[in-house]
C-alpha cells in the first residue's frame, strides 16, 4: 500500500483520511466490512483517484455490455421467429 512505501504510520495516515487506526488496519487487511469511501479516500491519498473513475466507466462493464448485446441478439430473433 502507498501508505507503507512512503513510510508514514498508521496513525498518521489514519489522522489525514479521517478515519480511525483500527479501520485503516482493517482497510489494508482487505476487510470487506470497510466501506468504498475508505478505499477512495486512500486512492486520493496517493494520487490514483483515477482508478475509480475508470471502474465506474460503463465501457469497463463487460458483464452490462455482453448483457446488452445478448438482449439485442434475442430482441433479433423474436422478430426473425
Amino acid at each position: 500500500m502507498g501508505r507503507k512505501r512512503r513510510k508514514e504510520s498508521l496513525r498518521s495516515w489514519a489522522l489525514r483520511m479521517n478515519v480511525s487506526v483500527p479501520t485503516l488496519a482493517a482497510m489494508e487487511k482487505g476487510d470487506p466490512r470497510v466501506s468504498m469511501g475508505v478505499y477512495a479516500t486512500a486512492l486520493w491519498l496517493v494520487g490514483q483517484d483515477d482508478a475509480l473513475r475508470h471502474l465506474a466507466a460503463p465501457e469497463s462493464d463487460a458483464q452490462a455490455l455482453a448483457q446488452e448485446i445478448l438482449a439485442i441478439q434475442n430482441k433479433g430473433r423474436r422478430r426473425d421467429g
